[in-house]
């Protein structure tokens, strides 16, 4: 059955003449620089071609997973045992719940972009949509590359620890895609449960005896150095709900750090000013190689102890954390930047209340001859949502400079997710025609689409890889 009229449609989310006019003659047509994701390298290198509906569709979207956790499904259903199949159904029963969460509008969006259906999934349509879509699947159309192909992505920067091994990007950039690393630092900074395992990796993998704090440094700026020929050009570290910050001298910390070298149980003061020196050596390497270092605050991780046990740390169970303490962050930002060693920020907040406070610090640390050294990031995880997105905007136009911004980002583990770019795009078009309307815009197509083009692809193009046009 399908919808009297399909719900996305050629004007979606488009409200006048003006936002379509934005939307078609400028927007639509730009390519996607998706800098920072969770989508696996290899699976693009081997151009994999997925299984089925669910494999593809459900079961690597932690949100959806969250969702379906929400309307009582049991985990079985989600992330154990269940047949492929009916994981999906178990979604299909979610999916009618989800109205008014963006889930409801991402996956109809994805459905129509990816597999051109415009029908209704339900119960009563699901065996048919799960039999046309294995068509298409089947047809090898939609194996990995040409998945993205189809959503114009241009660049890719995955997120990768480490350790992990980044001559698979080479190959992956081999299928017509420019694919990149992206150092995730939190092994590196805030993960004592993991490090005795974790450094001995390190030392095999660098062939530095790790024994004190310099031998540390060295082998992690090694592995720097390999994820540097690869074509890294972003970090992104993870300071969660409730961080601390308390930097103190190298002497002091080096004590410390044999301690905790040794297998010694730090107490939480040591651990704190162990973590603080560590994310300064991090800014500081970013700094020196002309990386961007990514800051994504506020999760509250530590919920369930029985989900983290049975689905693993990313099981889409984490919340919003509290309101950021400002002054634990700029003290942070003012660390590296008074010793001259404070790389180009992107500021994530999950807790929307901290939008104008993030947005005002992009003006609180500049660099003389750099456009935008601070960046208030796309609206994430929690916020990225219509009202999310809209909120995001007007906090950074009210506080910051909205042109100077880097547009959105997927944050997913999903290829189909490629979709959110357009999402926002929409969003960010009837914005501003809005603000038309209302007259805090000039009417005036030249500015317009500058703005447009800029927020929406070359900006991201020009500040993060250092390409001009």
């Amino acid at each position: 059955m399908k919808m009297t009229t399909p719900y996305i449609h050629k004007d979606f989310l488009l409200s006048d003449e003006l936002s379509r006019s934005l939307y078609y003659d400028f927007a639509q047509q730009l390519p996607i620089i998706d800098f920072h994701n969770h989508l696996n390298p290899a699976m693009i290198a081997s151009n994999a071609q997925p299984e089925n509906l669910s494999k593809l569709w459900v079961m690597s979207d932690q949100y959806k997973h969250r969702a379906m956790r929400i309307n009582g499904i049991p985990e079985d259903g989600i992330t154990g045992n269940a047949t492929d199949y009916d994981k999906y159904l178990n979604w299909v029963k979610t999916l009618p719940r989800t109205l008014g969460n963006p889930l409801y509008q991402w996956s109809y969006l994805e459905l129509k972009r990816v597999f051109d259906i415009d029908s209704t999934l339900n119960e009563s349509s699901a065996k048919d949509i799960w039999n046309e879509c294995q068509k298409q699947i089947d047809s090898g159309k939609l194996a990995t590359v040409s998945l993205l192909k189809k959503f114009n992505v241009e660049v890719l920067c995955t997120s990768d620890d480490l350790l992990d091994d980044v001559s698979i990007h080479k190959k992956a950039s081999e299928k017509g895609i420019v694919i990149l690393p992206s150092l995730r630092t939190d092994s590196i900074v805030n993960k004592p449960e993991e490090f005795q395992i974790w450094h001995k990796v390190l030392e095999n993998l660098t062939q530095i005896k790790i024994k004190d704090l310099d031998s540390y440094e060295a082998a992690v700026l090694k592995r720097f150095d390999l994820f540097s020929d690869a074509g890294c050009k972003l970090a992104d570290q993870a300071l969660d709900s409730g961080f601390e910050f308390h930097y103190i001298d190298k002497s002091k910390v080096e004590t410390i750090f044999k301690q905790f070298l040794s297998g010694e149980q730090l107490s939480d003061e040591d651990m704190v000013s162990l973590q603080s020196y560590l994310l300064v050596m991090v800014g500081r390497a970013c700094a020196q190689k002309n990386w961007i270092l990514q800051l994504h605050i506020g999760a509250q991780r530590k919920t369930s102890s029985r989900l983290k046990k049975l689905v693993g740390g990313a099981g889409g169970y984490a919340s919003i954390g509290s309101v950021t303490n400002i002054s634990t962050l700029v003290e942070v930002l003012d660390t590296m930047d008074k010793n001259g060693q404070l790389p180009k920020i992107i500021l994530y907040n999950l807790n929307p209340v901290d939008n104008a406070a993030f947005a005002s610090l992009t003006g609180s640390f500049p660099e003389d001859g750099v456009s935008g050294k601070i960046q208030f990031g796309p609206a994430w995880w929690y916020n990225d949502h219509y009202e999310g997105i809209i909120n995001q905007l007007k906090a950074l136009a009210s506080h910051g400079l909205l042109h100077n911004s880097i547009g959105m980002t997927t944050d997913s583990r999903s290829f189909v997710s490629m979709s959110r770019h357009e999402f926002f795009r929409r969003v960010f078009c009837d914005l501003i025609s809005t603000w038309v309307k209302q007259g805090l815009l000039p009417n005036d197509m030249s500015i317009l689409k500058e703005l447009i083009e800029d927020v929406c692809y070359r900006n991201a193009k020009k500040w993060i890889l250092n390409i001009n046009q």
